[in-house]
């Protein structure tokens, strides 16, 4: 494969553009299910760098620039489907009943590619010439700089692949253990304590795509999240529990859960408020620091009158304003059809017009900040949500101050339905003006032309936002999702969509006014406390040690179910990582982990989409039940002695590959 630095290198290929999209295709998929099922989603641009290097090391002219356009499309699937935060909400309020596919698909396409069009001229303040890190984007530079350089890299390449492989097929094949009832899906133990009514325990999936992502985020989110299952279940659970009189006929598991559900989930909403708040207000200067910059490196080139470098050169600013103009018309003519007919019809205007200008404006706000973010922490551990958060509030006040003056049931579920489907226009501006960043980084660090990956992207843009509906459609009338009315699911095990849940309850609260503020006031308070400590930690280890205060709350709002098994991913990934720290093999032994670790989250997700598709065509919730299914005590047993073993056994041939790579 050739590491092309001539002036001119092959970057846009038609089969590099197919393989970009069939790449963004499948991982979009994956990515739907594991955030309605965990509320988190995981970056796609390593994977996608090593499946294109492999598959297209079968071509001589193959270059470096060539494979980073394919992860720049595929990166599209890791950060667009962070809009299934917001709007499954929409059939948790009752006012669908399916996934439209056109108003969906218009609502990603369009803020995606104002998420472009939005970061295009931050690129040169908050790239180029910025000192902010890009963990992630730098990264995926690395790996294609190493699959591309050497006879290692190419070996380590198809390793790659095999890995990638190998983990879907395991987890795939884990999440089937569970389908057939061989294994237990679910490992859990709650118990009473003392004379009255106190009662807690734990419950965590037997999940390898969990335990994956918990190795991806690293052990600094698995302590935060550990830090909030404590929280959670070592301290409010038990003390509320005892304060709340058990319902007659109750079990221990259903008074725990329900306690948790009505009271210790709305202190974790205002923790997960209140910290991501705090953390976007200390990013106000920095952010507010690269727009000027941006604008004078913009005057500068303007009128430097020397010719653009071709690894400088941005899509024109004359293209990113008409494209944006031109967007803002299919986006207004989206709102108005989301009103058409309706309760609101009759102040359809100035809806319309509130939305649009809320899109716009907040947008771009949003799009700065999860670009900057990108720079700092990296895009997958952006704080998505604090964003979604602060996006609903104030849609939900924008909306609800002109729908003030027809105010009754109807118009204020439409209200909430209407600023449900701004906020997933804002959030997908957001994500992807997040993504776009982070893949002009990769693009600078291996000599990309920047308005080729512009253009890139928006093709993975309009390839996600296919996929986005179908799956989530599929998935809606398969399982349907916790809170829904879920009329036409078949299954009667819904999908928690935490965030969505999350997202759609502040909406019903700012507009119909019943937010529980007094258990979101208590978090808030846990929350700011958590930023403190958090400030004194990192002070304290001059920034070594530090405990995320987002990753603390969201363990408190996340089910323990999801939660514990991303804890013990972190710890395991920890520990195989300080295992190789020492070898000559080590940092390739890391880079195949975080590949398998890939794997585990695309083979569960690919085989629940699959199995939800099973379900619609056979009408049965549990197609796959054939009777031989195993006691539940066993079924636990064997799904962590499997787990165990398969966890194992990828880790050891991740270093092995890696020792025989090196040889």
């Amino acid at each position: 494969m050739n590491q092309s630095t001539s002036s001119n290198p092959l970057e846009f290929s038609a089969r590099g553009i197919i393989l970009g999209i069939l790449i963004t295709l499948v991982f979009t998929a994956a990515q739907v299910y594991l955030g309605l099922k965990v509320g988190l989603t995981f970056a796609t641009s390593i994977p996608a760098a090593v499946i294109s290097m492999a598959l297209l090391s079968a071509f001589k002219d193959a270059t470096i620039q060539e494979n980073n356009i394919v992860q720049t499309i595929a990166s599209a699937a890791g950060t667009l489907a962070s809009v299934i935060f917001v709007l499954p909400g929409l059939l948790m309020i009752g006012w669908w009943a399916s996934i439209p596919f056109w108003p969906t698909f218009g609502a990603c396409a369009i803020g995606g590619v104002l998420g472009v069009m939005y970061t295009v001229p931050l690129r040169r303040a908050l790239v180029s010439q910025s000192n902010l890190p890009y963990p992630e984007g730098v990264a995926a530079a690395e790996v294609l700089k190493v699959g591309t350089a050497s006879r290692a890299g190419a070996q380590e390449g198809k390793a790659g692949l095999k890995a990638v492989i190998l983990g879907t097929l395991a987890s795939a094949f884990f999440a089937l253990l569970a389908a057939i009832k061989v294994g237990a899906a679910e490992v859990a133990h709650y118990f009473r304590f003392g004379a009255g009514s106190g009662a807690t325990g734990l419950g965590a999936s037997t999940s390898l795509a969990l335990i994956g992502a918990g190795h991806l985020m690293g052990i600094t989110v698995g302590i935060a999240m550990l830090a909030g299952l404590v929280i959670a279940w070592g301290i409010l659970v038990p003390i509320l529990t005892a304060a709340t009189p058990m319902a007659a006929g109750a079990s221990v598991a259903d008074h725990a859960l329900g306690v948790w559900s009505t009271q210790v989930r709305m202190m974790g909403a205002g923790t997960i408020g209140a910290a991501a708040i705090v953390t976007l207000a200390t990013l106000a200067k920095p952010v507010l620091g690269g727009l000027s910059s941006a604008l004078e490196a913009a005057r500068a080139a303007k009128h430097g009158g020397a010719a653009v470098p071709r690894i400088d050169r941005d899509m024109p600013i004359f293209i990113v304003g008409l494209v944006t103009l031109i967007a803002l018309v299919p986006a207004g003519w989206l709102l108005a059809s989301f009103l058409e007919g309706g309760a609101l019809a009759s102040i359809s205007t100035p809806l319309v017009a509130v939305g649009i200008g809320y899109i716009l404006v907040a947008g771009i706000l949003a799009a700065a900040v999860c670009g900057y973010m990108a720079g700092l922490i990296g895009s997958s551990n952006s704080p998505v949500s604090g964003i979604a958060i602060l996006t609903i509030l104030g849609a939900a006040t924008s909306v609800g101050i002109v729908g003030r003056q027809i105010m009754g049931p109807d118009t204020a579920q439409a209200l909430i339905a209407f600023a449900l489907f701004v906020t997933t226009v804002v959030l997908a501006v957001a994500v992807i003006g997040n993504d776009n960043l982070q893949d002009l980084k990769t693009g600078q660090l291996v000599g990309a032309t920047p308005w080729k990956q512009q253009v890139a992207l928006i093709i993975g843009v309009f390839a996600g936002s296919c996929v986005v509906p179908q799956v989530l459609d599929l998935l809606n009338h398969a399982y349907g999702f916790a809170g829904a009315p879920n009329q036409n699911a078949i299954s009667d095990q819904p999908l928690a969509a935490p965030q969505a849940t999350l997202i759609s309850t502040l909406a019903r609260g700012v507009i119909g006014g019943d937010l529980p503020w007094h258990l979101i006031g208590w978090g808030a308070v846990i929350g700011l406390g958590l930023v403190a400590f958090d400030f004194v930690l990192k002070k304290a280890s001059n920034g070594k040690y530090s405990l995320p205060p987002l990753g603390v709350g969201l363990a408190v709002y996340l089910p323990s179910a999801v939660t514990a098994p991303v804890v013990v991913g972190a710890v395991a990934g920890y520990y195989f990582e300080k295992a190789m720290r020492s070898k000559t093999y080590g940092e390739a032994a890391s880079r195949v982990g975080v590949l398998v670790m890939s794997g585990f989250i695309v083979g569960e997700s690919l085989f629940n989409v699959a199995l939800a598709g099973l379900i619609v065509a056979s009408g049965k919730s549990e197609p796959l039940d054939f009777g031989v299914g195993l006691p539940e005590g066993t079924g636990m047993l064997v799904s962590l002695v499997a787990a165990g073993v398969l966890l194992g056994s990828l880790y050891r041939w991740a270093a092995n590959s890696a020792r025989k790579i090196e040889a």
